[in-house]
């Protein structure tokens, strides 16, 4: 097999992507538009913490980093939910004390960028790609006020984000679908800064919610004490961006809405009229890769809004799977190896955007509802009651490797499941009942069923 590969893109999929194909032996170059982030300043503004789960850390681990990143990682074992009036409310992730892991996305780029180039990755910065030949592979690079191309490689495979610039040369395809569907929400980053003595103002190890129904304000924990909040509000409405032009109406949206994390703010407003409204987007598209020449990985090939945390997770997936293609088929040539990859990841991708936009409606709008922590804890028992075969949806994502598409297909199924439940009245009491125990039994057979149908 061929063995020059350009990767578009030196963000944190292309990166871990070129390190995990250099230490194969493949010679890999990496274009990127940006100037090199680990000689810049960084500026707060556009950005939402990771949230690294069991997907991510497989993806470090295999490029060699799990470690050093567990050093700047923050475990958060649930959700705090932050209610207009009254006391926080804690909500564990899972039944184990599982945890997701707050960590710096430029923290972690840098360190990425850094191994990429200790193994062997060349890595070109400030390089605008504008077009890619796809029958000859040749790239278009927009270099200051030169244009050069670049066609010394085998395979391109992009990883240059939402607006990728290979994805763009796709839609000149003949039989190529795309969809592009901007939410009516956007966010804006904020800060709860460290307190006098350097010390955390809220709970470090839980994910910060204020829900709003229509509307949310999450907080997420950083190494230095500070945390990373990020508004997420509609453009247009009522209750929206377009209403907050002034700082005396969005002093009083926050001390309406979101009294105490507004306390914990003293650059509120020159955060929020500082940093940019940014928009959210989710693409689908098929198919993912041309002949044996050029593939999308990442968010290049799903964009997706980032209400799961999984953003970042689904693509270093995107990027074991890949591995794991050419590490089982070495004598397979790229028109196999792309078709399996695409075959593998295509269906998991458009999962995984529906599971995100699902936790959305859940993020803002259910928590805080009693129905809603009635059925998380009966979630919870039938992990317990059933653990060969019963796992919540959120536990599916974000602590196991069970693919996105059949974890949706679970979301329906269970669904049905709690219905039946919730409808019988008091779980904990019908545990008791013979005749109840007789119906769990059949109805958990079900949910089985349904299950394997998928998976």
């Amino acid at each position: 097999m061929s063995k020059k590969i350009t990767i578009l893109g030196a963000g944190l999929v292309g990166s871990l992507l070129a390190i995990l194909l250099q230490k194969r032996g493949y010679q890999v170059t990496v274009l990127e538009r940006r100037p090199d982030m680990r000689k810049l300043t960084y500026s707060a503004g556009k950005s939402i913490n990771l949230a690294m789960s069991m997907r991510g850390w497989a993806g470090l681990e295999l490029a060699g980093l799990r470690k050093e990143i567990e050093e700047i990682a923050i475990p958060m074992y649930g959700r705090q939910i932050h209610p207009i009036s009254g006391e926080p409310v804690f909500q564990a992730y899972g039944k184990h004390e599982e945890a997701i892991y707050s960590v710096s996305r430029g923290e972690l780029n840098r360190k990425l960028m850094t191994l990429a180039e200790a193994c062997g990755v060349d890595i070109r910065f400030e390089q605008r790609v504008t077009d890619v030949d796809l029958p000859t592979n040749t790239i278009s690079i927009e270099d200051g006020d030169k244009t050069l191309s670049h066609s010394d490689h085998d395979v391109v495979m992009a990883a240059d984000g939402a607006f990728s610039a290979l994805r763009n040369a796709y839609l000149r395809r003949d039989r190529f679908s795309y969809s592009q569907l901007y939410i009516e929400h956007g966010y804006k980053e904020l800060c709860i800064p460290a307190g006098p003595n350097g010390e955390f103002l809220l709970d470090k190890q839980a994910l910060h919610i204020w829900p709003r129904r229509n509307f949310m304000l999450i907080a997420l924990p950083n190494t230095d004490a500070t945390f990373t909040c990020t508004l997420f509000l509609p453009f247009e409405g009522e209750h929206s961006f377009e209403n907050l032009k002034t700082p005396e109406a969005a002093k009083s949206f926050f001390e309406t809405q979101f009294p105490d994390a507004l306390a914990l703010m003293p650059t509120f407003l020159e955060d929020f009229f500082g940093n940019p409204t940014s928009s959210l987007v989710i693409v689908k598209c098929f198919p993912w890769v041309y002949q044996d020449k050029n593939m999308l990985i990442g968010d290049a090939a799903h964009a997706i809004v980032p209400f799961y945390g999984q953003g970042m997770n689904c693509g270093f997936e995107d990027c074991n799977v890949l591995m794991s293609i050419l590490d089982n088929n070495p004598d397979a040539d790229w028109t196999g190896i792309l078709a399996q990859y695409q075959e593998a990841r295509k269906r998991n991708g458009d999962a995984v955007a529906d599971l995100a936009m699902l936790n959305f409606v859940e993020m803002r709008d259910k928590v805080a509802d009693p129905e809603f922590l009635r059925r998380k804890q009966i979630e919870k028992e039938l992990g317990l009651l059933y653990p060969a075969f019963f796992n919540s949806v959120y536990e599916m994502v974000s602590f196991s490797h069970t693919s996105y598409h059949v974890a949706l297909h679970c979301q329906k199924a269970q669904d049905e499941l709690l219905g039946k439940i919730l409808a019988a009245g008091d779980f904990s009491a019908n545990l008791l009942r013979e005749d109840f125990k007789k119906d769990l039994d059949a109805w958990m057979q079900a949910y089985g069923e349904k299950v394997k149908e998928v998976a």
